[in-house]
C-alpha cells in the first residue's frame, strides 16, 4: 500500500475515572480478549499498510508490553513493521509530547525518512473494522488535501467528538472540536488520511507557531485554506474513552451480530494471544447471554456480563450486567451488579456491590495473597 500509519496512542481521559489509573486507554481490554489498539492495528495490517508507529506516553508500560512482539500483526517484517515511539530527551527537546501535532512533530524524522507518499492517521481508542484502501482511494479522487473518516452519532454525545458539516460535494465546511452545543450528528471517528510531504509542512509550521494539537491547530484552522473532505462510514465505530462509553462498547459484544462482524466475517481483528486454557464452568454454575475468556473458572451464576481472562468465579457469586477484567478474583457469596471490576483485584467473600446511579468501577487495593 501506497500509506504508512500513525497511531495516537498516548493521551488519558479524565472520563475514564480510576480505569486509567495504571494504564492507557490505548491499552483498556475489549471484548473479553482484545485491547482497543488491537482495532486499529489489525485494520493497518488487513489494508496492507506495511509501516506503522504508535505514538505512547501515558502510563504506556502495559501497552508497551502489549506491543512488545509484533507478530501477532503480522508486523514482523524486514521492510517497515511495527514502530513504538515514546517521548524522549534530546539535546534540542525535553518535552512531553505537549499534544497530537506536537507527538508527530517530535518524531518527524522518521516521516521524513520514509517514503510513501500517503499517511493514515488513527486514534488507539476506537472500536471498529476499516478497510483503509478506500478511503485512501476517496481521498485520491477528490484531490483531497485531508479526509476525515466521518460517521453519524448516535447513542452518544456529541459534544465529546469534532461535529462536522459537509456539503452536497462532502467537502466539510464547519468543524467544531467538543463543542458545547452541537447542531450536527456528523462526527469525526479519529481517523484522517493526509500525504506525507504536506503533513510534514503543516506539522512544522504548527510547531514553529507553539501550537500543539492535531485538529484544533491544523485541520479545524485551515479548513477554508485546504482541500478537506468527509469519508462517511455507515458500519460500527465506537470509542471507549469514557466509563460508560466502555461499558457501553463491552456490552454491544453480547449482541450476536456485533459479535459475527468483528469475529466471523472476514478480515479479522488480531491480538497479542496468551497461553490460557479454555474456561471451565463447574457444577452448579449458570451462565447466561455472556462472554466469557479463557483462564476463567465458573462457579456461580453470570448473566449478561463480560468476563475478561484468568478470572475466578467462587460459589454462590452472582454477576449480573457487569464487566471483570483481568486476572479478578471473586470470593464465595459475592454479588456484582451494574459495575466494571478493575483488573487483579481480589473481591472478598460475601461482598456486595452494585451500581445504583450509573455503573460503579470496583478497586479493591489489596494483595491477592495476603487474605
Amino acid at each position: 500500500m501506497r500509506a504508512l500509519g500513525i497511531i495516537l496512542a498516548g493521551g488519558n481521559s479524565s472520563k475514564m475515572r480510576e480505569l486509567s489509573n495504571k494504564r492507557a486507554i490505548a491499552a483498556m481490554p475489549v471484548a473479553g480478549s482484545y485491547r482497543s489498539i488491537d482495532f486499529a492495528l489489525s485494520s493497518m495490517t488487513n489494508s496492507h499498510v506495511q509501516k506503522v508507529a504508535v505514538l505512547t506516553q501515558y502510563n504506556a508500560r502495559s501497552l508497551n508490553e502489549h506491543l512488545m512482539s509484533s507478530k501477532w500483526w503480522d508486523f514482523g517484517r524486514k521492510q517497515g513493521g511495527l514502530y513504538v515511539f515514546t517521548p524522549t530527551v534530546t539535546a534540542d527537546n525535553s518535552w512531553w509530547y505537549r499534544g497530537t501535532a506536537d507527538a508527530i512533530y517530535q518524531n518527524l524524522k522518521w516521516l521524513k525518512n520514509s517514503h510513501e507518499p500517503y499517511v493514515i492517521i488513527a486514534s488507539g481508542d476506537g472500536v471498529y473494522k476499516m478497510d483503509y484502501n478506500k478511503v485512501l482511494e476517496y481521498h485520491i479522487a477528490k484531490r483531497a488535501d485531508v479526509t476525515i473518516v466521518c460517521t453519524e452519532c448516535r447513542d452518544d454525545d456529541p459534544s465529546r467528538f469534532g461535529v462536522l458539516k459537509m456539503n452536497e460535494d462532502y467537502r466539510i465546511e464547519e468543524f467544531e472540536e467538543k463543542p458545547m452545543v452541537s447542531s450536527s450528528n456528523l462526527i469525526s471517528t479519529g481517523i484522517y488520511v493526509i500525504r506525507r510531504r504536506q503533513l510534514i509542512e503543516l506539522v512544522e509550521r504548527c510547531a514553529q507557531e507553539d501550537r500543539h494539537d492535531l485538529v484544533k491547530d491544523i485541520f479545524i484552522r485551515y479548513k477554508n485554506l485546504k482541500r478537506i473532505y468527509g469519508y462517511k462510514i455507515d458500519t460500527y465505530w465506537s470509542n471507549i474513552a469514557t466509563v460508560e462509553s466502555y461499558y457501553k462498547t463491552n456490552m454491544d459484544f453480547l449482541k450476536p451480530e456485533v459479535r459475527d462482524y468483528f469475529f466471523s466475517q472476514y478480515p479479522g481483528v488480531y491480538s497479542k494471544i496468551d497461553d490460557l486454557p479454555p474456561a471451565k464452568y463447574n457444577p452448579g454454575s449458570s451462565v447466561k447471554n455472556s462472554l466469557i475468556a479463557s483462564g476463567c473458572i465458573i462457579n456461580g451464576q453470570i448473566e449478561n456480563s463480560v468476563i475478561f481472562k484468568d478470572v475466578y468465579v467462587g460459589n454462590n457469586c452472582v454477576i449480573k450486567n457487569s464487566i471483570v477484567l483481568n486476572n479478578v478474583y471473586l470470593g464465595d457469596n459475592t454479588h456484582i451488579e451494574n459495575c466494571i471490576v478493575e483488573s487483579r483485584d481480589t473481591i472478598r467473600a460475601n461482598s456486595y456491590h452494585c451500581g445504583e446511579d450509573g455503573i460503579k468501577i470496583v478497586v479493591e487495593k489489596n494483595e491477592r495473597y495476603a487474605i
